[in-house]
């Protein structure tokens, strides 16, 4: 297809993707090109995007080839697509699955598709070490104990590996999806919660059984999770991210399976249980007397036999739960999260130790077929009184952000936007403790934090279900697992500094779709003229990438 001048990509030969916002086929451009490349800035009519390595593998391993990459630039390129691209998304993509980790008996052996690429890996400084006991020109047979940081150490080195050397057998125990749920609420599994659970198990075939899948917010992806525990029958470890989310997934469970109360276990803080089904939070697998201490509570990987692990909002995965998951490699694993963006660069270690990127749905698809909330995103730039510019000005830098962000003028903003929407059922949500205090204290809700008692943020989260709160403000607690479906307003008063992660965890907060069909509202109030309004702007990109656009007041 010859390239036109009303296309909106233009494709430049440092492999990075200029999208121009207002061609006439900008959306087009955008879901086709949002699989395979990943958006690095987004100023009001120009976005920039970057062919990677690991996008390029996540799409081939989601099941885009080479080809049809190449095809989506050709067919919204404005000019003609630079050669060097084209051959290095074919040279990239090829890369996947060039080394093969499979089965050999109590070993493993790790195949490489030619000898060129096995001297190469031989003579690499990380992926060396483990390639030392050679079999043939172009394999090697490996200790099974270092499967996960060979994996790592492949992707480091530039050529992932496709892990078909299979999984244990976890514990048989069988979980059943109910077709009427236990509230009485009909209970159907959605096609596309189907089909990531589908593309998650691949029918039990070698290529199945680990990796991750990327749904929105509000989307349902403890859904998956529970088609995927019916699919696998066998004992199951979750890993959450609060109690909060822990308490969620019991509910989920005993409403939309057959497991009886006692076949799912707690280990929180507040009790520490195991059984068929487990429970747990990644701040317990974490917690340490002290830094030069062990991490006790990892050992409940080890436990039981599980048979599949699953990750709830994997890309908060925490360091110390990396190296765990090293040493599990036989054990069957599902990510979910509704980003892999990951603040601290670790995007890699998500696709070496759980999994490649196994489904994902454009958010605004499922917008369209009304399976998420259609939101409104707006930022709102609040002005610093004098006094408050002098602060600023004379703050260290890192301190001026705070400055910005607690800015006293935000409150009567605030004010106006709960004035506009009377009758919305309104989150929200700030970063520092003294700001939300006096935020609640101003507008008379109550204050969710992570010093509020579990009993307490149940009793408050269900009175704003019950629809006797109309408000709630929180803390950073709000960020994920805070089940409100039909909380339509959130505020954002501040935030970590440029989070993506946190911009699209927060949206997803008011993402299930209403029962009255109503939208959802996002705001952000921002500090006029100082480093906050830098951060917003780093914050939305991920939003922004799926077809989010802000406006700006």
């Amino acid at each position: 297809m010859a390239p036109a001048a009303d296309n909106a990509l233009i494709v430049q030969s440092d492999c990075s993707v200029l999208l121009e916002v207002h061609a006439p086929r900008a959306d087009e451009a955008r879901a086709a090109l949002a699989p395979f490349a990943e958006l690095v800035k987004s100023p009001e009519h120009v976005h920039t995007y970057r062919l990677t390595a690991l996008s390029i593998w996540n799409a081939r391993a989601a099941g885009l080839a080479a080809e049809q990459m190449v095809e989506a630039l050709r067919e919204h390129a404005r000019y003609v697509v630079p050669p060097n691209v084209e051959q290095e998304i074919r040279e990239l993509a090829a890369r996947y699955g060039r080394v093969v980790i499979a089965r050999d008996g109590d070993a493993l052996r790790c195949r490489c598709l030619d000898q060129v690429t096995a001297e190469r890996l031989a003579r690499d400084r990380e992926a060396g070490q483990y390639l030392t006991d050679r079999i043939d020109a172009t394999t090697f047979r490996v200790d099974p104990a270092v499967r996960g940081v060979l994996k790592q150490a492949l992707v480091g080195a530039g050529y992932p590996a496709e892990d078909l050397a299979g999984y244990v057998a976890g514990a048989p125990f069988a979980v059943s999806l109910r077709e009427r749920a236990a509230s009485g609420a009909a209970f159907v599994v959605r096609d596309y919660q189907r089909q990531a659970a589908e593309a998650f198990y691949l029918a039990g075939s070698e290529r199945g059984g680990s990796g991750v899948i990327v749904l929105p917010c509000g989307a349902g992806k403890t859904v998956v999770g529970l088609a995927a525990m019916a699919m696998v029958g066998q004992t199951t470890l979750v890993l959450a991210t609060s109690l909060t989310s822990v308490k969620q997934w019991r509910r989920e469970l005993l409403d939309k399976t057959t497991l009886k109360p006692e076949d799912i276990a707690e280990y929180t803080g507040e009790q520490k249980h195991t059984g068929p089904v487990t429970l747990t939070t990644y701040q317990i697998l974490t917690w340490r007397a002290d830094r030069e201490s062990e991490f006790p509570h990892l050992e409940l990987f080890q436990a039981r036999s599980w048979g599949l692990i699953v990750y709830d909002e994997v890309h908060l995965l925490p360091a110390p739960v990396f190296r765990a998951t090293a040493d599990l490699q036989a054990r069957r694993r599902l990510g979910l999260t509704a980003t892999l963006v990951r603040e601290d660069g670790r995007e890699g270690d998500v696709f070496a130790l759980i999994g490649p990127k196994r489904f994902d749905v454009p958010w605004k698809d499922l917008e369209q077929q009304a399976w998420i909330a259609t939101a409104t995103c707006v930022e709102v730039r609040v002005p610093m009184t004098a006094e408050r510019r002098m602060a600023y000005a004379l703050a260290e830098r890192r301190g001026q952000f705070r400055v910005a962000a607690e800015n006293p003028a935000k409150l009567g903003h605030l004010r106006d936007i709960l004035r506009h929407y009377p009758d919305g059922r309104v989150l929200v949500i700030g970063g520092y403790l003294d700001q939300v205090e006096a935020i609640a204290k101003d507008i008379g809700a109550p204050l969710v934090t992570g010093k509020t008692a579990q009993a307490e943020r149940e009793r408050v989260y269900e009175q704003f279900r019950q629809g006797a709160l109309k408000r709630i403000v929180l803390s950073k607690v709000g960020n994920f697992a805070v089940d409100l479906p039909d909380a339509d307003v959130l505020i954002q008063v501040s935030g970590a500094f440029g989070s993506r992660q946190e911009e699209a965890q927060r949206l997803g907060r008011i993402l299930r779709p209403k029962r009255d069909g109503r939208a959802a509202h996002f705001f952000t109030l921002v500090s006029r003229d100082t480093r906050e309004e830098e951060f917003a702007h780093h914050r939305k990109l991920f939003l922004t990438e799926q077809g989010y656009s802000y406006q700006v007041k």
